[in-house]
């Protein structure tokens, strides 16, 4: 049996978006050839759906590699948990909290923070989202639950809203809907702290926080109060908005959250009767960002005015089009962060399931 060719061949099979070389990155825990049959163990930080559909594709290469006659697969799941139980700053239940940040406003932050919880939820986690946004919280007309409000039977906790399979929880829901937030720093950061604590979110493997634009007292309190496993930050081509995300993922570095990549927004303008593409707010700025900076360039989403359209819905992409190709984007953007999650070095595995395929 060759090894070195079967790596090979595993390496140039399993998907780019796992973001790492899979063999070097001990993605593949184990090759062994028992009775005619290969059994191959993999290790997943999500579950990886159109990985296991395609599986057979590769089969007949494996066998005629290592002179097998059939090929079985062992997928184990290894979803990580943020800190050991009892840490007195940890949130009770949920394994990793991400920030998703903008260092301005109108970039599509918070769009993206709803599909990327939908998509890792339909990549087989467990999601919750904070509307962290106490000053323009929009996360309750994105999942179209303006109307819900928390219960609480104990008086002290609330329990989140439940929507299209994610939990939620946001400032919106317990102002009236057109009432303005007037509060200083130190005030709307208690609010966050105690909306974050105060919340039963259950077990979840991901929080998605949704931060306002900036980098103030909420991004603040996240960094010191709130054990954050790591980052992501929006940003849009242009130069102004580049120069701000650029200081949203100095100001993660300073605090010691791993900044796990960028998603440049608004790459480009896709014409719906022609297909042609057009840079309307510059182009390679994420890219640029990403490169001299380090950081993963996670993605890059066009500018189309149905993600708009389904946000003001209530129906996010990843609910209205699961199938399209904008889901398909964030799918593959939300697998990228689970990975980078998992190498951030702030995650220790603690949920493992395995399965045969």
């Amino acid at each position: 049996m060759n090894n070195e060719q079967i790596m090979t061949a595993l390496g140039q099979f399993i998907p780019a978006h796992w973001a790492r070389d899979p063999v070097s990155a001990g993605f593949v825990r184990g090759v062994t050839l028992t009775d005619e049959v290969l059994v191959i163990k993999l290790v997943l930080p999500f579950v990886d759906y159109q990985l296991e559909k395609s599986m057979s594709q590769i089969d007949s290469q494996l066998c005629e590699i290592s002179g097998a006659k059939s090929v079985h697969w062992k997928i184990s799941h290894d979803v990580a948990t943020l800190a050991p139980a009892g840490e007195s700053n940890s949130v009770a239940g949920v394994r990793n909290i991400i920030a998703v940040s903008s260092g301005k406003g109108g970039v599509g932050k918070s769009t993206t923070s709803v599909n990327l919880a939908l998509a890792l939820a339909r990549l087989g986690a467990r999601v919750g989202i904070l509307d962290a946004d106490v000053y323009g919280p929009s996360i309750p007309m994105m999942l179209g639950v303006t109307k819900e409000k928390p219960a609480s039977d104990d008086g002290k906790t609330m329990a989140p809203i439940n929507a299209h399979g994610i939990v939620a929880n946001s400032i919106g829901f317990l102002v009236k809907e057109g009432d303005a937030t007037i509060w200083r720093g130190p005030m709307a950061s208690k609010a966050l702290a105690q909306i974050l604590r105060e919340t039963r979110w259950g077990d979840l493997d991901y929080l998605i926080v949704d931060l306002p634009p900036g980098t103030g007292d909420i991004q603040l309190t996240m960094a010191q109060d709130v054990p954050t496993t790591a980052a992501v930050v929006v940003t849009t081509p242009q130069n102004v908005a580049l120069a701000d995300a650029v200081k949203g993922i100095s100001m993660f570095r300073k605090v010691n959250i791993p900044v796990v990549g960028v998603i440049e927004n608004m790459s480009y303008h896709q014409c719906t009767q022609c297909g042609h593409q057009e840079a309307l707010f510059g182009e390679g700025g994420g890219l640029r960002a990403s490169q001299e900076h380090q950081v993963p360039l996670i993605g890059q989403l066009p500018l189309d005015a149905s993600i708009g359209r389904q946000m003001d819905s209530g129906t996010p992409t990843l609910v209205a089009e699961p199938e399209g190709d904008l889901s398909q984007l964030y799918l593959t953007m939300a697998a990228r962060i689970a990975s980078g999650v998992y190498f951030s070095g702030n995650a220790v595995p603690t949920r493992l399931y395995t399965r045969a395929v």
